[in-house]
């Protein structure tokens, strides 16, 4: 985000070729004065200090609220509830079967490992 706001205000306040700046201004900003800037992303409020380029405040905008009819609250809590619940039989699943599932992992490895050739083990004096 912040490249996108320097590369945005580079483009804005790029010098002009033979003006001369004095020190203290820039581009008609007075000494002290700051740019005002709404990033192009989030359309969020910044304000940048035009010697360094630093943001020195950031400011969100506003998101409004889900649109949500209090009719259907209850259906979609039940609908959460659901999701929950298949989330937890899943998990609950996988962690009475881990012992299987990691038995299972440990053949695949060892079939692996007889099927490949022995080679000569790697010490720490071989790397250096």
């Amino acid at each position: 985000m912040f490249w996108a706001i320097r590369k945005e205000f580079e483009r804005i306040f790029e010098p002009w070729d033979g003006v001369e700046y004095r020190r203290g201004t820039y581009m008609g900003l007075k000494d002290g004065e700051n740019l005002q800037v709404t990033c192009p992303c989030c359309q969020a409020k910044l304000v940048v200090d035009p010697v360094f380029g630093a943001v020195l405040s950031h400011e969100a905008q506003v998101k409004p609220g889900p649109n949500v009819d209090l009719t259907q609250a209850q259906s979609i809590l039940e609908k959460q509830n659901q999701q929950r619940e298949e989330k937890f039989a899943d998990s609950w699943f996988q962690e009475t079967n881990k012992e299987d599932i990691l038995t299972k992992k440990f053949e695949e490895a060892m079939k692996k490992a007889k099927d490949a050739p022995a080679g000569k083990p790697i010490r720490d004096f071989d790397l250096d």
